[in-house]
């Protein structure tokens, strides 16, 4: 099935541009991690990055995976995401999971992956064919500033909007912190699914584990996401 737009996407690149621009912000799609990887030690030091996005340990490139950064009029980086293809060799992602969950680690040390679990939910079940998983979300905290802004949702669409383009996925799908997921970020990012429990990662020097929720977005989803006026989305999470 193809994506189909309202009247193509060029509007929605159009009025997001507009957006994005209005708050000084400024769009960088790359596929050399590498580059990404320099990025991210040097300009984001309050968070690592993911070892799915690792050039060192995966076969990254333009066919199967981008980075997507965000920076201020002054030039700092103020957001990141990225994207790869999944293949699941016509295995459900709740099977791939089984035995590949160990791959998406939180970026954090200390993660006792032996002791650490994944408990399929109902959608995992589900996901198949195409997949694509979307990680690295990161946006500055900058005081507030860009928040109650909408622009963390407009980043969002953006990154979703090069996904679909890229390879018209059947699902992406994504994990969020417990803590994070109750603040109502995947709904600012545009995941209508969102289902608890689905990673347990045990912690050296912690007693209670962090739990991870499973985030994910059909075909159909995506389809009708991007089909909401950007102004819309904006004045939605303000």
């Amino acid at each position: 099935m193809t994506i189909q737009f309202p009247q193509d996407a060029a509007p929605f690149i159009a009025t997001s541009r507009n957006v994005l621009r209005s708050h000084g912000v400024e769009i960088t799609i790359g596929s050399d991690f590498e580059e990404y990887s320099q990025i991210i030690s040097e300009e984001r030091k309050v968070q690592n990055l993911g070892a799915p996005f690792n050039y060192e340990m995966h076969d990254l490139s333009k066919k199967n995976a981008f980075w997507l950064i965000g920076r201020n009029k002054e030039g700092e980086l103020i957001h990141t995401q990225a994207a790869k293809k999944v293949p699941l060799g016509g295995k459900t992602l709740a099977n791939h999971l089984l035995s590949r969950f160990r791959d998406f680690p939180p970026p954090i040390p200390g993660v006792n992956l032996e002791r650490s679990r994944f408990r399929a939910t109902p959608g995992s079940h589900r996901i198949d064919g195409n997949v694509v998983y979307h990680g690295e979300v990161w946006m500055a905290p900058e005081k507030g500033k860009y928040r109650g802004s909408g622009l963390s949702t407009v980043l969002a669409r953006t990154g979703l909007l090069e996904v679909t383009r890229r390879w018209n996925p059947d699902y992406m799908f994504g994990f969020m912190l417990r803590t994070v997921a109750f603040k109502g970020f995947a709904e600012r990012m545009g995941y209508m699914h969102n289902e608890p429990n689905a990673l347990k990662w045990q912690i050296a020097g912690r007693d209670v584990p962090i739990e991870a929720f499973l985030t994910w977005l059909s075909q159909e989803d995506a389809r009708f996401l991007l089909d909401i006026p950007v102004e819309d989305l904006v004045m939605e999470a303000a």
